[in-house]
C-alpha cells in the first residue's frame, strides 16, 4: 500500500470536509460549520501558523493532521503544536496515522523546530497506543503531554 504524504490543496476540502465529520463524530464533538471552514482556508494561507498534512493511499486523501507552530514555550526555536490527527476507518491500523506523525518529526528536523507536541487524554488508548511509541523512540523530540 503506497502511502504519500504532501501539504493540503484546495481540491482537498471536499474530502476534508467529509474525514471532519467522521472525526466530530468519532470524539463525539459539536463544532459549527464556520470554524471548519475558516480553518481550512487558514492551513492553505501562505501567512498562517496553521497548516495541513493530508495522507494519500492510492491516490485518495484518507487522513489530515492540523498543526501550528509558534514560538517555542520552554525553549528558543518554533515548537510544532498536533492540533489534530485523523484517518479514516477504513485506514486505521494500516499505518496511515503513523506515516503522519513521521512526516511531522521529519519536517520538525528539517525546519529546525524545537519539539513536536500534542495533547491527549490519559483515557483515549488509541491514541496513547499510537503516541506512547514514539515518545519512547525519541523522547528529545516528540512529547505526549498528557491532559486529564
Amino acid at each position: 500500500m503506497g502511502i504519500a504524504i504532501r501539504n493540503a490543496t484546495a481540491g482537498d476540502e471536499t474530502r476534508f470536509r467529509e474525514l471532519w465529520a467522521s472525526y466530530l463524530d468519532f470524539y463525539q464533538v459539536t463544532v459549527s460549520d464556520e470554524i471548519t471552514a475558516s480553518t481550512f482556508s487558514k492551513a492553505l494561507s501562505p501567512d498562517s501558523s496553521i497548516f495541513m498534512r493530508v495522507a494519500e493511499v492510492n491516490g485518495r486523501v484518507e487522513g489530515f493532521a492540523l498543526c501550528l507552530t509558534h514560538e517555542g514555550t520552554w525553549i528558543l526555536g518554533k515548537d510544532l503544536y498536533l492540533e489534530d490527527l485523523f484517518v479514516d476507518a477504513s485506514q486505521r491500523g494500516k499505518g496511515v496515522g503513523r506515516a503522519l506523525l513521521q512526516d511531522l518529526v521529519d519536517l520538525s528536523k528539517v525546519n529546525g523546530w524545537s519539539r513536536l507536541y500534542w495533547h491527549t487524554a490519559e483515557t483515549n488508548a488509541t491514541a496513547r497506543k499510537l503516541y506512547d511509541s514514539f515518545v519512547q523512540s525519541d523522547g528529545h523530540l516528540r512529547y505526549r503531554i498528557a491532559i486529564g
